[in-house]
């Protein structure tokens, strides 16, 4: 399953990347750091709510067209899941896998 936080960066740099817009573009008008936001773009941050409507409000980016092809995302690989292609899953938790599955 993919993580939340690397998915929203993933969408954030591809639609900040087909404005042909650098990360001081979007940090300038989002008044939040360069560092912090590439952190979030590559999945290291987690943003807030209010800092992603910030970032979207930068590129100009309804927040519902970014969580809508992040939650698209996720049902890909929901759907991957259902057919029986697993992500690697670490060795720390495949007692917890059993009992999801079981139910």
């Amino acid at each position: 399953m993919p993580v939340l936080r690397n998915e929203i960066g993933d969408v954030l740099r591809d639609a900040r990347l087909t404005q042909g817009r650098t990360l001081r573009d979007i940090s300038s008008g989002a008044r939040v750091s360069l560092g912090y936001l590439s952190e979030v773009e590559r999945g290291q941050k987690e943003a807030s709510s209010e800092l992603l409507a910030s970032i979207c409000e930068a590129l100009d980016v309804p927040m519902s067209a970014i969580l809508r092809e992040v939650s698209g995302r996720f049902e890909t690989a929901e759907s991957l899941d259902s057919v029986g292609v697993m992500p690697t899953i670490p060795d720390t938790v495949p007692e917890l896998l059993g009992e999801v599955r079981a139910r």
